[in-house]
């Protein structure tokens, strides 16, 4: 797969018109979908090739000094879930950056009307945009319009932090895709190793039984309406000498993957001591999953969309525990 950005005026309503007519149930209303074709040849415009042969395409459309929108994309059907539509959103991200345009806006069908948007929603969510405001009346009332926004200059790494929270309350029962549990065990597994000895390792759950089977066995219950679950294995695996640095391994991978949840619009909570109690809940579940006794199971992350907002913790104010060139030191 390739994706180049393509300049000929008269090569991109070809492409447009190839996929958006391939695509009926995103785009079959003709005036619409004429308007997209139409409108492409005057835009900056991204193109994918599969095998030889069209696959999608994205185009952008300045929508002000500052900003630009993504006017309109899509990908053939027999090629979604491949990553072509997150390289093509990375190929025009890098150009809208270039150009200095500082955000990036998108318009969809707000979430819970249609399986099919309700994808297309995840997916802006899983590339970092953000919901900003629903126009229930620009398109029409079957139709309310949201749309989502992205700053450019990217959600930096330390705002994600501090927004992340710990969520134990009820999840929407819409399902985690594929592509988005695999990112978030990437994360993971991205994670810093002692002496790169990789101790942890994942299994993301999304089978409806298996998980019931998984949830029947903790008690007291928690995350019951998580529609997956990610389950942390740890081995023991000597570094040197008698140094083990499994629990370091494991908790670094869990925070990678709590910043990816959230970074990807879901929550999640880390649930440890639950889990690994005089009880042994995590022996239970490790039995169920066919983990070999080798492994411990010794931890749980529900993966869902939160159904209400996640509360924010109190902390003590910053002076109480972070100081600089000495404890409790008051130097400024």
């Amino acid at each position: 797969m390739t994706v180049q950005m393509i300049t000929d005026s008269q090569q991109k309503p070809k492409i447009a018109r190839e996929i958006l007519e391939a695509l009926p149930d995103w785009f079959g209303v003709a005036e619409s979908r004429e308007k997209y074709i139409l409108e492409s040849g005057n835009q900056p415009f991204f193109a994918a090739e599969q095998n030889g042969s069209p696959a999608g395409f994205l185009c952008l459309k300045e929508t002000g000094n500052s900003t630009v929108e993504l006017a309109v994309m899509g990908v053939k059907k027999e090629y979604h879930r491949m990553g072509i539509g997150k390289a093509l959103f990375q190929a025009a991200r890098k150009y809208a950056e270039k150009a200095g345009y500082l955000f990036m806006q998108v318009k969809t069908v707000q979430m819970g009307r249609y399986e099919d948007y309700d994808r297309t929603n995840r997916f802006y969510l899983s590339l970092g945009f953000r919901q900003f405001e629903v126009i229930p009346t620009l398109w029409d009332e079957d139709n309310p319009c949201q749309i989502y926004v992205l700053s450019l200059a990217g959600a930096s790494v330390q705002d994600l932090i501090m927004n992340r929270r710990s969520y134990r309350g009820k999840y929407k029962p819409d399902k985690v895709p594929r592509e988005d549990l695999r990112a978030i065990l990437e994360a993971g597994l991205a994670a810093p190793s002692g002496c790169n000895k990789q101790t942890t390792s994942l299994i993301a759950v999304d089978n409806e039984e298996l998980l019931s089977k998984l949830k029947a066995a903790i008690d007291p219950p928690v995350a019951e309406t998580a529609p997956a679950m990610i389950c942390v294995l740890t081995k023991r695996i000597v570094a040197y000498r008698d140094r083990c640095f499994a629990t370091q391994d494991y908790a670094a991978a869990i925070e990678n993957m709590l910043l990816a949840i959230t970074a990807l619009g879901y929550r999640s909570c880390w649930y440890e001591g639950h889990i690994t109690d005089a009880d042994r809940i995590g022996d239970r579940l490790a039995k169920i999953l066919g983990v070999p006794d080798e492994y411990e199971l010794v931890c749980i992350l529900p993966v869902g969309i939160a159904e209400t907002a996640p509360g924010s913790p109190k902390k003590l104010p910053f002076e109480e525990r972070a100081w600089f060139n000495g404890f409790r030191n008051a130097d400024d």
